[in-house]
């Protein structure tokens, strides 16, 4: 890109159909269009100061992989766990968003933002066993939230030119859960009660989503 090239930025509704093309026709959602609209304004100042989206890839997986390493000191971090989650959540759609914005998408972007989500995804779970979830039902949340991923992948390869469907069990789901676990934790104690309730439900969502993922890829592939 050249030196000159994020001086005319695209606008917001540019931004959201190059969206759309990077998520292979996907049209956003209501809710998902006031969100990117809420991330564009960063993004825009992320991309003047010339921020590469790999660069932003790295950083939400550092502070994805802090989040267990913080939530097994003292009961007064969980509130930092909390926040690293939700930063790790932020950027990891700003990534994307920068990309779209200044043009920047590349084959390779999309892989290490794949392999960063999964990381994101493990730390997330070792951090309802620190908390105190029993270490089957962590491995059992992480095991159904990776094969969603699995079955896109592998449908994609097999030829499904598109997302399929949105579930239930998307990324941001899976932030919220963590970070109002951790919120839960600090207000009311009682943490492996709270991590394992939370593990659960986030099995009960990671099945759901899995199951809408499969029938997608059936009606997409026969």
């Amino acid at each position: 890109m050249g030196a000159g090239a994020v001086a005319d930025l695209p606008d917001r509704d540019e931004f959201l159909r190059r969206w759309s093309a990077l998520h292979l026709g996907l049209a956003p959602s209501w809710l998902v269009r006031r969100w990117l609209s809420l991330c564009f304004p960063l993004a825009q100042v992320l991309a003047r100061l010339r921020v590469p989206p790999n660069v932003i890839t790295l950083t939400a997986l550092a502070s994805a992989i802090a989040v267990p390493a913080v939530a097994a000191g003292e009961r007064n971090l969980l509130l930092l766990a909390a926040v690293l989650v939700v930063i790790s959540g932020v950027l990891d759609n700003l990534d994307g968003a920068v990309a779209a914005i200044t043009d920047q998408a590349t084959a390779f972007g999309a892989v290490l933002d794949s392999v960063a989500d999964r990381l994101a995804d493990t730390a997330y779970v070792i951090t309802l066993w620190v908390l105190g979830a029993p270490g089957w039902l962590a491995g059992l949340v992480a095991g159904a939230a990776a094969l969603q991923e699995y079955v896109r992948a592998r449908a994609a390869g097999a030829g499904m030119r598109a997302v399929g469907v949105v579930t239930v069990a998307e990324r941001p789901t899976r932030v919220i859960m963590v970070a109002a676990l951790l919120v839960g934790v600090v207000v009311v104690g009682h943490a492996a009660v709270v991590a394992t309730a939370g593990a659960l439900a986030s099995l009960g969502l990671a099945v759901v989503g899995l199951t809408q993922v499969l029938i997608a890829t059936h009606r997409a592939l026969g």
